[in-house]
């Protein structure tokens, strides 16, 4: 019997790529992503690899929807060997007059609430059968503040503390828990998040199945966290290491200011 991943924001960037390393690798996948003819289209070529392929269409920002999720888990008998908690979204442009109060509640809900909440239900199973791998796809901009992305920063810091504060309370269950932080990545993003204008968005070059590769290589391995580039790794290590807060916030700005790219 195949062992289980379920992956978070399966339908396409890194979620896709984590999705097929899994498979090509003799997991099962329950592939969950709120946009249901992306997902299908997604598992689709998933199933090439000859696992099973669960395709379930899963809005994550709605409380209701993540204990369906659950309870669709248990009454199809699941047992799961790999939780990824990898679907998020970004949101750009000026918090006073640049950005929508109900879009950034709802990039909280998806970022921050459906974190807590789907490893509040998913992780006791995994801790009592004392086995499985945890994937966190937090980012770089967790690391320091992001103007002009001042909620997404924000919420990816949140991801950050919340890793690192449970993966201490559950030493010894027998669970592998890493942190994944990608810097910029070619997928869409930043287009969706309103800023392929900006500099950070327009350069973006790092590839998904990169990101994917280092992910499964640190998961499997053992390694707290993992960076998605050696740019980013250099980056969150060593820059945001040694300069303060405000020093991080002024370089972050010169590339994520909107119509930054154009300058």
């Amino acid at each position: 019997m195949n062992k289980i991943a379920l992956i978070t924001g399966a339908s396409n960037g890194i979620g896709l790529e984590l999705a097929r390393i899994f498979a090509k690798n003799g997991y099962d996948i329950v592939a969950v992503a709120r946009n249901e003819e992306k997902l299908h289209k997604a598992c689709e070529d998933l199933c090439g690899y000859g696992t099973k392929i669960h395709a379930l269409s899963v809005d994550l920002s709605r409380y209701d929807e993540i204990e369906k999720l659950k309870q669709r888990i248990d009454n199809d008998g699941l047992a799961l060997d790999a939780l990824v908690i990898n679907a998020g979204q970004g949101l750009g442009g000026r918090f006073i007059g640049g950005t929508a109060l109900e879009k950034e509640l709802q990039l909280i809900r998806l970022n921050v609430d459906s974190y807590v909440h789907m490893a509040k239900i998913f992780l006791p199973a995994m801790i009592e059968r004392q086995s499985g791998h945890v994937l966190m796809t937090s980012s770089i901009s967790g690391t320091s503040p992001i103007p002009f992305e001042a909620i997404y920063g924000a919420s990816k810091a949140f991801v950050n503390s919340f890793f690192w504060a449970i993966r201490n309370e559950l030493k010894g269950s027998g669970l592998n828990m890493t942190l994944l932080m990608p810097g910029a990545t070619e997928t869409n993003f930043f287009k969706n998040a309103g800023q392929a204008n900006t500099k950070v968005g327009a350069s973006q070059p790092t590839k998904p199945a990169e990101v994917a590769e280092r992910a499964w290589y640190a998961l499997m391995s053992g390694h707290e966290y993992v960076y998605g580039s050696d740019e980013a790794e250099h980056e969150g290590d060593v820059l945001n290491r040694i300069q303060s807060e405000s020093q991080k916030a002024q370089r972050h700005r010169i590339i994520s200011e909107p119509d930054s790219a154009s300058r």
